[in-house]
């Protein structure tokens, strides 16, 4: 069979990225542009800021990655690309990129939702295990999936409310901490102990989260503890809060697993990266004999190799897109 490449194209936050991928599962390139040192100063992603540097940046990254891989547009089979959800003038940058490359190469468009992307990148790692189940936990996203095969995604719950991202960085600003606070607040509940008591969110039967209730609780923790002159162990109310976060996530996910006799777990996007998180659905998973896969570190954000990943599955699934294509902020993953 023919090796097809597949070019693909992120775009959908504050990262600019194109990769090349082979056959779904080999790495040939990846060149990111991250956009974090600019949002820094403003305590969060700002969206125009964010889609006025994926201008001056798209053309520089496309033509690294063709650069490192030794590689031209003549020799890519098709084009992959985000075009939802996310910020919309982001995705729009990205999108009317491989809009253009599509047409003047006379390449396949193949369009991307950024969560199958995500799921996806455990491929670059260890080819996917059917029938499987994957939590996706990032910044916009809290959803468990369940995948009976390739390109074919089951939602069983997602969040009501605010993704456990965004919550992490809301508890990071209530503490002060430097944006992106995920990783920071995963740094300090390593040395920290769960000496605050905070409410597990949504601790119903169902397959769906809710974070905004632990954000609100964090929020009013500190503000009565500042209003009684008392000072925050930052340390313990963050290892307090991740701790109820897992206990969240793994308890739905893994009676997910149980109920649908599933014996495959992945874990993607950004907030996979969090130690705690990963270790505890380890220990977990070798107690009851799930065989667990989470993305290296480098997939676990958003990156184009998993966007081409995927989109090489798509284009095997006979997935195609004209030049109407066009970006939304909001869409299901089908």
């Amino acid at each position: 069979m023919k090796d097809i490449y597949i070019l693909g194209i992120e775009s959908s936050c504050d990262e600019t990225s194109f990769s090349i991928v082979k056959n779904g599962v080999e790495e040939i390139s990846t060149v990111i542009s991250s956009q974090i040192d600019i949002h820094k100063q403003y305590g969060g992603v700002v969206p125009e800021i964010a889609s006025r540097a994926h201008i001056k940046n798209i053309t520089f990254v496309l033509e690294e990655c063709l650069e490192k891989a030794q590689m031209t547009t003549d020799m890519i089979d098709a084009i992959a690309v985000t075009y939802g959800p996310g910020l919309i003038g982001s995705l729009l940058v990205g999108v009317e990129c491989a809009k253009a490359l599509a047409f003047l190469y006379h390449k396949p468009l193949i369009p991307v939702h950024h969560i199958a992307g995500h799921i996806y990148a455990n491929n670059l790692v260890k080819r996917l295990e059917f029938p499987l189940i994957s939590l996706v936990i990032s910044g916009g996203h809290t959803e468990l999936i369940y995948m009976d095969k390739d390109y074919s995604f089951k939602k069983l719950g997602a969040t009501l409310d605010d993704a456990v991202g965004e919550c992490y960085d809301k508890v990071a600003k209530v503490l002060n901490l430097e944006y992106p606070g995920g990783p920071k607040i995963d740094k300090l509940a390593k040395v920290g102990e769960a000496t605050y008591d905070l409410p597990i969110p949504l601790n119903d039967n169902s397959y769906n989260f809710s974070f905004s209730g632990l954000k609100s609780a964090v929020i009013n923790l500190v503000h009565n503890e500042e209003q009684r002159g008392n000072i925050i162990n930052k340390e313990n109310l963050a290892r307090s809060f991740q701790d109820v976060v897992i206990k969240s996530l793994t308890k739905k996910t893994m009676r997910a697993l149980q109920e649908y006799q599933v014996k495959n777990l992945i874990l993607a996007g950004g907030v996979s990266a969090n130690s705690g998180i990963r270790e505890e659905f380890e220990k977990l998973c070798q107690e009851n004999k799930i065989n667990y896969t989470c993305p290296s570190l480098k997939y676990a954000t958003d990156n184009a190799a998993m966007i081409a990943s995927a989109g090489y599955y798509a284009y095997l699934d006979g997935r195609r897109a004209d030049l109407t294509l066009n970006a939304t902020s909001s869409c299901n993953l089908e």
